[in-house]
């Protein structure tokens, strides 16, 4: 940085230099002394020895504005690159076209581990086998929580749904007669539950009569391996293993109507299981590719259009968006079997969760948005605290939200 030094090094500075030869002892050294005094030893500029000092916080987090970006804030809260706990999950089945794992608002995780269901009760620790199934009935392949916590959808290899009150361990009753082949994927709307089926079709059950199935979806000529209703309960997103996406309008659920579809994307190049609608922007889809594709692509579900894409290079098995923040976590398969952290719209990486040994094919989320639950093919289940301190969740939940008019506090005159 400083130009006349440098000038005079180039010019002049080589020419008076003595040869070392000529230099006694002393000199050398009250000339090195010298140097370091006069900083005319530039050697050791960007020379780091040891890792520099962590810079110190001048302004404790506590008493940052919470109107602060939510970039700023990322920052201020590291992701972990571990697990917070790992259980045992034996007999998982590794297949990317079930959905094995849920985790309701009841704070309970339920997972199928082959011909058997367990609950994780993830207020106590506690776990218990919820049913098991004799071979006729074949492997479990999907689950799904209703959205009161206590009702429990449970789909089979040979076409049935079994429907489960949890809180008393009970079945409810068995539905029939719809699909011809095993049923990967469940997704609840209300008293309405739809199911995917590996005969392409899907299909709506309403589980409060006895004649269930009111509608049925004809798009997908292969397996259904995704479902996802949205918020608003008006838009359905499948996808399957021909590659294809289908947003389907709950009000075209008639018979009479059942092969129409609200849009049909083909951007994808794989199977597409993972579907993730985004909690703070309406209409707005994300979806992930497999192994011929590994991207995550964003969709417009109004005009159908692809608003962007990005390149994970890695299959893509689960997303889940943050419920706080402007973040969305994806799961991956071959290569790196990692959870990977990105910014939206950005899509920047901001953190890699490693772990599992096999590809993580199955992704919940907990109820207070905070933490993640993945099952991966190496028979583990982890929990990851990956959107937030769970604790801090709490505490901010129980705390009296304050008033934002003033003087709310003094009694009112009328």
């Amino acid at each position: 940085m400083d130009m006349g030094y440098a000038h005079w090094m180039v010019t002049e500075g080589r020419k008076e230099k003595e040869p070392p030869f000529s230099r006694s002892p002393s000199s050398e050294a009250y000339r090195r002394l010298l140097a370091e005094t006069l900083n005319l030893n530039r050697t050791r500029i960007f020379a780091f020895k040891n890792k520099p000092p962590v810079p110190v916080e001048l302004i404790p987090r506590q008493h940052t504005s919470s109107s602060a970006s939510s970039s700023s804030t990322y920052h201020q809260q590291p992701k972990p690159e571990t697990s917070e706990r790992a259980l045992d999950a034996p007999d998982i089945v590794d297949d990317f076209y079930l959905n094995l794992l849920d985790w309701g608002s009841s704070n309970i995780v339920a997972i199928a581990l082959a011909r058997s269901v367990y609950l994780w009760d993830a207020s106590h620790g506690s776990t218990s086998e919820l049913v098991t199934v004799d071979e006729e009935h074949g492997l479990f392949t999907s689950v799904n929580w209703a959205p009161d916590g206590r009702h429990l959808a449970i789909g089979l290899e040979n076409s049935e749904v079994q429907l489960w009150d949890a809180a008393s361990n009970k079945q409810l009753r068995t539905l029939k007669g719809g699909h011809r082949c095993r049923v990967g994927s469940l997704a609840w709307n209300n008293h309405i539950l739809t199911t995917g089926g590996m005969d392409g079709l899907i299909m709506n059950n309403d589980v409060r009569i006895r004649d269930h199935i009111v509608g049925t979806y004809r798009g997908h000529s292969q397996e259904v391996c995704g479902l996802k209703w949205s918020a608003s309960g008006q838009q359905l997103a499948s996808g399957g293993n021909d590659n294809l996406i289908h947003i389907w309008d709950r009000r075209r659920s008639s018979m009479a109507a059942a092969h129409q579809w609200l849009h049909r994307m083909e951007e994808h190049t794989a199977a597409v299981r993972a579907l993730a609608w985004c909690p703070f922007q309406a209409n707005l889809l994300a979806s992930g590719g497999g192994g011929g594709d590994m991207s995550i692509k964003f969709w417009n579900t109004i005009t159908g259009a692809c608003l962007n894409s990005a390149n994970t290079y890695a299959q893509v098995c689960g997303l889940l968006w943050s419920k706080s923040e402007r973040e969305l976590l994806s799961s991956h398969g071959f290569t790196g079997n990692q959870l990977t952290l990105w910014k939206y719209p950005s899509m920047v990486k901001t953190a890699e969760l490693r772990g599992h040994t096999s590809r993580v094919l199955f992704l919940a989320q907990s109820p207070d948005g905070c933490t993640v639950a993945s099952a991966a093919g190496d028979e583990t289940l982890r929990f990851w605290n990956v959107f937030g301190d769970p604790a801090e969740a709490a505490r901010e939940k129980s705390a009296p939200k304050a008033n934002s008019e003033p003087f709310s506090w003094v009694n009112r005159i009328r």
